[in-house]
């Protein structure tokens, strides 16, 4: 969760994934969509087996270099995990001989199960012996880990462990991880800190299941007071730690989880927190309406990086039937924040358009949660031919597999723009990265992301059309 713009070499039509009339995307634009949007699971139009040979036949069209920066970008700033993963076991026929190869596999791992996912894979799909540039690469990584990190990402219960990648690598211990090293080798290294591993040992020595309460309600206490509880962790397990710990407690972890450090290094993504926000809601109490009004916090400090726009601006929610799940989650939230942190005005479409009005005194969550979803095609007409009014861009988040009316959308966009003397910016947002646009338009930015880190790029875009390419170019290799 980004952009390109103004890639087209002339206007180069297909059909998309749902039948309906769009226009081809570049191969760049393409594959950042496809890292930005895909968490290697199946979708409501393509398989998660089809995403994954759509992204290996990308890095072919692609500039290897290119690819493996913006791999890293999806890892490191989006962080995006398991395709990230594909990604960098392709990448290994292509790097070969290259200067940047030894230096993209370091930096492509952002925690140390970030090479054991990267090596089955590679294993699994690949020769048996690893390139050169990947055991260097990863040698040199294990330089950023200590000894808790070590241990509580070992993979100890995997096919491929932790274990397993230092002795085919035979990283040089350092000091912060030397004891560490030596005792993983032994298969003596354990977690004793990660809440997975308290946790366990609560459950394994408790005799009834009052104790096992009591026992993890102590387990959780000292996670949270010692602050040794991960974002994430801290996240997920917000109705345990509630219906668990003391209040005095539950303030302390609520507390962190509204800490802005904490956030930001998280790397979390921000539908996590509408996740949790609607399993707290189906609780009663004043406990559920504190967490609830510290994910309310917690959520506005995350994405306090949403760009003011000036002049007016239209924000467009797609509502129909294949917008469920992930997609409906990221976009709500997304359109919520947009249209409150800009006064704008808001709309829904699926087989019909319909402004909306918002509460912005509201908070950005309980927006988020009371937009509903229809069981709808998707008319990227009808958006043009609702609006009533001249604005300086608009911003659509959907699937962009439109198909009602069976042609693209363009013909009811210049019709809109005829009528008001309008030339607005639009920001297609693309929530599946399926591959195809809906506008073929130089004012078009295209957009793919489930991270805050988006915001980012849409502040630049009206002034830099290729911020994202130059983004992505920021990263650079040690040779």
């Amino acid at each position: 969760m980004s952009l390109f713009n103004k890639i087209f070499k002339k206007e180069q039509k297909t059909t998309n994934l749902a039948g309906g009339e769009a226009y081809v995307q570049t191969p760049a634009l393409e594959l950042v969509s496809v890292l930005l949007t895909s968490f290697a699971q199946d979708q409501f139009y393509r398989k998660a087996t089809d995403t994954n040979a759509r992204l290996i036949e990308l890095l072919a069209k692609n500039d290897a270099e290119f690819a493996a920066k913006a791999a890293i970008y999806a890892r490191t700033k989006f962080g995006m995990r398991s395709i990230t993963h594909l990604l960098a076991g392709e990448l290994a026929k292509y790097a070969t001989g290259k200067e940047w190869a030894k230096s993209f596999y370091e930096q492509i791992v952002y925690r140390p199960d970030d090479m054991t996912e990267i090596m089955a894979y590679y294993f699994n799909t690949q020769k048996l012996k690893l390139p050169n540039a990947m055991k260097k690469g990863f040698a040199a990584a294990f330089d950023k880990f200590d000894g808790y990190q070590l241990a509580k990402y070992r993979n100890a219960n995997k096919d491929l462990k932790l274990v397993d990648v230092v002795n085919l690598i035979h990283p040089k211990p350092t000091d912060r991880n030397r004891e560490a090293l030596t005792l993983l080798v032994k298969n003596e290294l354990r977690s004793v800190d990660t809440w997975e591993s308290k946790l366990t040992k609560a459950g394994q020595n408790a005799e009834n299941e009052l104790e096992k309460e009591t026992l993890k309600a102590d387990a959780w206490t000292e996670l949270i007071e010692t602050r040794k509880i991960g974002y994430f962790a801290l996240l997920r397990n917000l109705r345990n730690i509630m219906e668990l710990v003391s209040d005095v407690v539950l303030d302390k972890a609520l507390e962190l989880l509204m800490t802005e450090k904490l956030i930001r290094n998280s790397l979390v993504l921000p539908f996590r927190f509408t996740t949790a926000y609607t399993e707290i809601k189906q609780i009663n109490g004043k406990a559920a309406r504190k967490v609830m009004a510290a994910l309310d916090q917690a959520v506005d400090i995350s994405l306090k990086n949403v760009p003011r726009f000036e002049g007016n601006t239209l924000v467009v929610l797609d509502v129909s039937g294949s917008m469920t799940g992930r997609p409906a989650e990221i976009g709500s939230l997304f359109a919520a924040i947009l249209a409150k942190s800009n006064n704008a005005d808001f709309m829904t479409f699926s087989d019909n358009a319909q402004y909306r009005q918002l509460n912005i005194r509201n908070s950005t969550l309980s927006i988020a949660n009371d937009l509903n979803f229809a069981a709808g095609g998707t008319n990227f007409h009808a958006i043009f031919q609702t609006i009533n009014q001249r604005y300086d861009r608009i911003i659509i988040l959907s699937d962009m597999q439109g198909w009602i009316g069976g042609y693209s959308p363009k013909a009811s966009f210049d019709a809109y723009k005829a009528k008001y003397k309008a030339n607005p910016f639009i920001y297609s947002f693309d929530l599946q990265g399926y591959g195809s646009l809906q506008f073929p338009e130089n004012k078009v930015f295209a957009l793919a992301g489930f991270s805050d880190k988006i915001f980012d790029l849409m502040a630049l875009l009206e002034t830099d059309p290729k911020a994202i390419v130059n983004e992505i170019n920021k990263v650079t290799f040690k040779v």
